[in-house]
């Protein structure tokens, strides 16, 4: 994140590019671009606000939103809790763990269900 601090305000953008699969059909490329900002208290704990925009190729084109929470477990290995939608649906819920590996790199992975659909990712992650 461009403005980053130990605890306080954090924000920055953030640019995905992925492959979204949906059982039994084709993937599908996907672009996003988002706006984050982070507060980070002093006893840990992080909370996190996501608002972006998704390009589906050969598909509608959506605003998003995020809204999550990082428990820290240990120095490296965090706790994960967040909802998160799009316009047109309902909203998600996931649980997961997110592990630094080195300084700016981090994997993480999570479970959820929502919108009638069960939810599992996996995740590198580079910060710079």
């Amino acid at each position: 994140m461009p403005l980053q601090s130990e605890t306080g305000l954090s924000a920055g953008l953030k640019y995905e590019y992925g492959r979204e699969r949906v059982s039994g059909e084709d993937s599908t490329r996907v672009d996003a671009l988002a706006g984050l900002a982070t507060w980070a208290f002093e006893q840990g704990p992080r909370v996190h606000v996501n608002l972006g925009r998704e390009w589906v190729r050969d598909d509608e084109d959506v605003n998003f939103w995020g809204v999550g929470l990082d428990l820290p477990l240990s120095e490296q290995l965090d706790f994960v809790v967040e909802t998160f939608g799009a316009e047109h649906s309902g909203p998600d819920r996931q649980v997961g763990l997110r592990y630094t590996i080195a300084e700016g790199v981090k994997v993480s992975g999570a479970v959820g269900r929502g919108n009638d659909r069960n939810i599992a990712n996996v995740g590198v992650a580079w910060e710079f």
